[in-house]
């Protein structure tokens, strides 16, 4: 499964991920800056034409941009949300743990196809 990680996250979790075997790419690395402050949407849809699962804590915006995609009928690979209430991201632990629960949960092949799950910590 491949990930794009929402500007929130920084580029050392995609550089984890990648360590564990991931298509892992974040907002902040070379290849994708030019999403830097984009809008919401432009964000969703480069993730749905590179065919990536989106992470991102941002539940307010990406529901509404996902329904009306999939009015459109138009499929996404999967939204993946987490919260900075179970991986703070000023606590340098928390990278750890998201990491591992991202990778868990994609080496589970959790996400179905135009999908949307909460992030959970790792066992």
């Amino acid at each position: 499964m491949k990930l794009l990680l929402d500007e929130m996250y920084g580029p050392v979790i995609a550089e984890q991920l990648r360590v564990r075997g991931h298509d892992a790419v974040s907002i902040h690395e070379e290849s994708h800056r030019r999403l830097e402050g984009a809008p919401d949407v432009e964000v969703f849809e480069l993730a749905r034409a590179e065919g990536r699962l989106l992470v991102t804590e941002n539940a307010a915006d990406f529901p509404r941009i996902e329904a009306a995609a999939l009015a459109r009928g138009e499929q996404h690979a999967g939204i993946i949300y987490t919260t900075n209430r179970q991986f703070p991201r000023g606590e340098p632990a928390a990278i750890g743990r998201l990491v591992r629960a991202l990778d868990a949960l994609t080496r589970a092949q959790a996400v179905p196809e135009s999908a949307s799950v909460f992030l959970q910590p790792a066992e």
